[in-house]
């Protein structure tokens, strides 16, 4: 998965929110875009927006950016930072068998979640189908056995002291039917499907992972597309060559999906109007 697109209301204090609470850095900011990561690799880029207004809760789109760090202390440190400075936004804790997942809500209303990976030997499959679960999380507890006094002090140094990785694992969305994201995201975009909650909840992956995306009918049952509205902008997903992109990009135009590519990337919007952008990896970060 590649950078998540969100059009916000308040740029500078978004921008303060990923970049002090969440830990990530700014890579870049021009005019009323800010692009927020860990080293090179872009998690969050905001695009001023403040003619939009706020989607309604039970519309299509973002659930939550899903930011995958590299080790338990590094996720620790994150965890330790919003708990510190922005301790309103945090919304539960929770063990899945694969991982260990921290939720918030942005200044915005979009939802983050900070998680850590088991290592893949640990996950149990069955039937092509992956084990995760919700299990309680103490956060008080996770921070007591991982929060070691150099991540912490990387959380007083601010930006000069990030520790470790961090990337978008995965991406949650908001949709109207669990039937219809099959259709788009398996049958035609190509994922395999990992896990499923009846009709109310469809993870999806590619090469074996335990979910690049999900899309679930919790808040949103029965939307229909959504209007421009402050929010998710656009996912990217990042393909191995410019040889998949074609590939994908014939593959949607298949199944009568508009494509619309400009050489270097493809864009198409599933049923509900979120905007999904293909790039490959050759041209990350161009």
């Amino acid at each position: 998965m590649g950078a998540v697109t969100l059009r916000v209301a308040d740029l500078d204090g978004m921008t303060a929110y990923y970049r002090d609470a969440v830990t990530l850095s700014v890579l870049a900011a021009e005019g009323g875009r800010v692009i927020l990561g860990r080293d090179a690799t872009p998690i969050v880029i905001l695009e001023h927006a403040p003619e939009l207004r706020h989607a309604a809760p039970h519309e299509a789109g973002l659930f939550h950016t899903a930011i995958l760090f590299d080790s338990e202390e590094t996720l620790a440190a994150a965890v330790y930072s919003v708990a510190t400075k922005s301790p309103g936004t945090f919304t539960g804790s929770a063990d899945h068998l694969v991982s260990k997942a921290f939720y918030f809500t942005d200044p915005e209303g979009n939802g983050v979640e900070l998680y850590w990976d088991r290592d893949r030997s640990q996950w149990s499959w069955v039937h092509g189908q992956v084990e995760m679960a919700t299990l309680y999380l103490d956060p008080n507890g996770f921070l007591g056995e991982n929060l070691t006094e150099r991540a912490s002090a990387s959380v007083d140094a601010g930006d000069d002291g990030r520790l470790g990785t961090a990337v978008v694992g995965h991406v949650h969305l908001s949709v109207g039917d669990v039937a219809s994201a099959r259709s788009f995201y398996v049958d035609k975009l190509g994922f395999e499907s990992t896990a499923a909650l009846g009709s109310q909840a469809l993870f999806v992956s590619a090469g074996g992972y335990h979910h690049h995306m999900a899309m679930n009918t919790w808040n949103s049952r029965g939307a229909g597309q959504r209007r421009l509205a402050l929010g998710l902008g656009q996912v990217e997903i990042r393909v191995p060559s410019a040889d998949d992109l074609g590939e994908l990009s014939e593959r949607m135009r298949h199944y009568g999906v508009e494509a619309r590519d400009d050489g270097r990337s493809v864009a198409f919007d599933d049923p509900w109007a979120n905007t999904v952008r293909a790039v490959s990896e050759a041209d990350v970060g161009s």
